[in-house]
């Protein structure tokens, strides 16, 4: 289909919630998120705003958008092997959720050896406190999948590999817990992969976070989005791999990718990105969106009433 769209929707990105709402709610940001504490209850929402390299970078097109209307989808895929703490849809970037105790780190499960821990691997270093084979190449599948857990760093800074044993060991979480932690996540993981596969894509490896809420164990955040995961078209996967040539990426590698080409990771200035880089990654969120949900991608627009529909929200 036509992407023409993206250049008249490039004019009008959410840059996200003004620091405090007309009735005097106070919001406070994130990387991506903006959120409004109501007591029982949080209201977030999705901004068009880009993170990468743990530095918020520029805006891309319909994101928010995307990446709600993701994480909605898959919300509803897993609720039976984990409650979620969605109360309600407000807009199109914009939930409801019950406030959680989250939990201060974030759950990586990984498939396959790309990315950070491709780099770490080739550096020599453990990935999480995981010692891998030698031999290993890039791309290659592990079986069964990994958990590599990391901290969770302020805006601006890293965030840290962290093993599973040094989490219960600093007490960062109780054992039993961590436990539970993990066997959800690899289960969600397992969900996802089985769900993907369907559609044609591999789910390479993802994020959860979790929450406590009434002492049940509850997925929080966002879930199997282009933000929080990679993908890759499973029908090019075994050539490429056998080729030693990339991987067909659908998520925001693509402007990682780009970062790193222009020799950006994190340390100094970020570079502008142009409107075409913009563009092009927003063609792949909107992409991603279609090929995991099945479903055409319609912009729903309105991001200038945002602000006023959230300040009307109450909780019931």
């Amino acid at each position: 289909m036509s992407y023409d769209f993206l250049r008249r929707e490039l004019k009008r990105t959410f840059h996200g919630l003004p620091e405090t709402l007309p009735s005097g709610r106070s919001v406070s940001s994130g990387k991506v998120r903006d959120m409004v504490d109501l007591g029982s209850e949080l209201l977030i929402s999705t901004s068009d705003r880009i993170s990468a390299f743990d530095h918020i970078l520029s805006t891309i097109p319909c994101k928010g958008e995307v990446l709600n209307r993701i994480a909605l989808f898959w919300f509803e895929k897993t609720k039976d092997i984990v409650p979620n703490h969605i109360v309600r849809q407000l807009s199109a970037r914009t939930v409801a959720v019950k406030k959680c105790e989250v939990l201060p780190v974030e759950v990586v499960v990984r498939g396959y050896l790309t990315g950070s821990a491709w780099r770490d691997y080739q550096a020599g270093k453990p990935v999480s406190g995981i010692e891998l084979p030698e031999g290993m190449r890039a791309d290659q599948a592990f079986d069964p999948p990994l958990i590599t857990p990391s901290t969770k760093a302020e805006q601006g800074l890293h965030d840290e590999p962290i093993s599973c044993e040094a989490i219960v060991d600093q007490g960062l979480v109780e054992e039993s817990l961590w436990n539970k932690v993990e066997e959800t996540a690899l289960a969600l993981f397992a969900r996802g992969s089985a769900e993907c596969a369907a559609r044609g894509l591999i789910l390479v490896d993802t994020k959860y976070e979790f929450g406590l809420l009434d002492g049940e164990l509850v997925l929080v955040d966002e879930i199997h989005t282009p933000d929080s995961s990679r993908f890759w078209f499973a029908d090019r996967y075994s050539e490429l791999f056998q080729a030693g040539k990339s991987q067909l990426k659908l998520d925001k590698e693509y402007l990682r990718q780009w970062l790193i080409a222009q020799g950006f990771m994190g340390d100094g200035v970020p570079p502008e990105i142009p409107d075409e880089v913009r563009i092009e990654t927003a063609r792949r969120y909107v992409e991603a969106f279609e090929k995991i949900s099945g479903m055409r991608f319609e912009p729903a627009g309105g991001a200038e009433d945002e602000a006023e529909l959230i300040d009307r929200y109450q909780p019931a």
